[in-house]
This record gives structure tokens, C-alpha cells and sequence, in this order.
């Protein structure tokens, strides 16, 4: 790399992703993006209200899931509906079980004693990346975007299940090359992976990333408001995850109570009253994607 080259790359990476965007300085942008879309029906029924009613903006598809099928029917019958693809590795609920799409006998690497995808406990993320080999990753990858595009839909970018940034830097990598082919973005808020994607000219988000599980659960609306009220210029990216949380779900996911007390931030008039007071701009990733397509072409 020569000097014009690092000088440029520091030029890219000290300007804020909203304004690579094409948001002025000083902007607050938003993504309000619903993971775990096709978990469950009552998910899925959420995940739409909250993006045709509320402030969520678009979702990620888990197309290994038993509800996959329907949250396409969803997404076929809503082609507004931006979404993305939420790359699927573990399985973390007991009473509602799902394997890979690609079969076991070719993916061995990604199934446990027992045949079955990981749990993702510390000790079975570490196991899954411990022995996970990248060529059967890349299998059960291109099955899960396939599964989307032979359906006739056209996801805007990648996401990662319970695996930040998809837990080892050859998977990131990976996943930034199928993202290229397919002409899709992808999702990334760790440092410094996130640094780098700035110097590539590819937005992702400046501010720190809030998945709504890590929030306790008592006095989350007033939590969410806080945040809204203190949301820094740049780009920030919320990944939720509501449900409807009825007494099917509860019987089979033990985050229902994460699920309804989302669902009911985001369908709230105080959170859209606060979008507008405060100015945010709630976007998605159909524009990261323009750019990102722009800028990961042939190196």
C-alpha cells in the first residue's frame, strides 16, 4: 500500500458511517432491526407489526427455524419489508429444536456429540468454534441465503445468530466474501474489525451495539428512552427481538419476557413521539447495502 493509499484510508475512517450514507454531519441515525424473525409464529407476527406499526425498521430472517417458512410467506407478500439474513449456527431453545439446512452428513464439523447444533452457552460457542470447519460454515451459509433467493426474495444484508461477528475472524472474513457475491452488506460492531470496514469505504455503525437481551428487564421502557435521549451522532444499530409472548411461546422460549417488553417499547406512542422529538432518523440497511456493493468489488 502505498502513501496515497493510507492517507486515503485515514481519511475514510475518521468520517462517520451516517455520512458515507449521505446524512449530514451531526446527524443521529438509527437502525431498528428485529433479529429471530422466524423462530416462532408469534415472533414472526410481532417482528412485522413492529416494523409496519411501531419504529422498528427491518429484521433478520433464521431460516433453519420452524417458523421460517411462514416468515416467508410474510416477506413474499411484503416486498417493502426490508431484511436481512440472520446467519444461523446454534440452536438455544430445548422445546423448539432446529438443525441446519445443509445436510448433517456434510456439516459434521458444526454438530455436537449428539448430532445437533450447539447450544450457545460459553462452553458451547467455544466448542462449535473450536472444531467448526470453514468450508462446511461456507455449505450451511450459501444454503441458508439460498433458501431466500429461491424463494424469489432479496435480502439487503447478513447478520449473525449468538455469535458476534460471527465469533472468529476467517468466519467474518468468509462472510464478507458472500456478502460480495451476493451483493449484500453485513452487520459488524466489533473493533477492530469495524475500524477496518471504515477504511474499506463500508459503513457500519460508529456508536456502540445494543442487543436488546442484555438489558434487565425491569424498567427497560424507561431504559429505552434514556438511550433515545442520549443517542450520539453517527450511525447506531438496536438489534430487538420482539414477540408477542403468548402462552405457546412461553411454553417453548424462555426469552418471551425479552420478546413482549420489546414488542411493547417499540409499538409504543412514546417511542415514536420520541423518534421525532429528538430528530433521529430510523433507517435500514438498503442503503448500507448500495454502498457496500459499491466498494467490494475486485481488490
Amino acid at each position: 500500500m502505498d502513501r496515497d493509499d493510507r492517507t486515503r484510508e485515514t481519511v475514510i475512517s475518521s468520517v462517520l458511517s451516517s455520512e458515507l450514507l449521505g446524512h449530514p454531519p451531526g446527524a443521529r441515525v438509527l437502525i431498528v432491526n428485529c433479529d429471530d424473525f422466524g423462530t416462532h409464529p408469534s415472533i414472526n407476527t410481532a417482528v412485522i407489526e413492529s416494523i409496519e406499526q411501531g419504529i422498528a425498521a427491518s429484521c433478520s430472517l433464521m431460516t433453519p427455524c420452524p417458523a421460517a417458512p411462514e416468515a416467508i410467506r410474510l416477506l413474499r407478500r411484503r416486498p417493502g419489508v426490508p431484511f436481512g439474513v440472520h446467519l444461523t449456527l446454534v440452536c438455544e431453545t430445548p422445546r423448539l429444536r432446529w438443525g441446519p439446512m445443509a445436510a448433517g452428513e456434510d456439516v459434521p464439523s458444526l454438530l455436537d456429540a449428539a448430532g445437533d447444533l450447539f447450544a450457545p452457552t460459553p462452553a458451547g460457542r467455544a466448542a462449535l468454534l473450536r472444531q467448526a470447519r470453514l468450508d462446511e460454515i461456507e455449505l450451511e451459509f450459501r444454503a441458508q441465503i439460498d433458501t431466500v433467493g429461491n424463494a424469489g426474495l432479496t435480502p439487503t444484508h447478513l447478520d449473525f445468530h449468538c455469535l458476534a461477528d460471527g465469533g472468529r475472524d476467517d468466519i467474518l472474513d468468509l462472510t464478507v466474501e458472500l456478502a460480495a457475491e451476493y451483493g449484500l452488506a453485513v452487520r459488524v460492531w466489533l473493533e477492530p474489525e469495524r475500524q477496518a470496514m471504515r477504511q474499506r469505504g463500508l459503513p457500519v455503525i460508529d456508536n456502540d451495539f445494543l442487543d436488546s437481551f442484555s438489558l434487565d428487564l425491569e424498567g427497560k421502557a424507561a431504559r429505552y428512552v434514556r438511550l433515545l435521549h442520549k443517542l450520539p451522532a453517527g450511525l447506531s444499530e438496536w438489534a430487538v427481538h420482539p414477540g408477542l409472548g403468548g402462552t405457546d411461546a412461553q411454553a417453548v422460549d424462555d426469552g418471551w419476557p425479552v420478546r413482549r417488553t420489546d414488542y411493547e417499547f417499540l409499538m409504543s406512542p412514546q417511542a415514536h413521539d420520541l423518534l421525532r422529538q429528538e430528530g433521529i432518523v430510523v433507517t435500514d440497511y438498503r442503503t448500507i447495502r448500495d454502498v457496500w456493493t459499491q466498494n467490494t468489488g475486485p481488490r
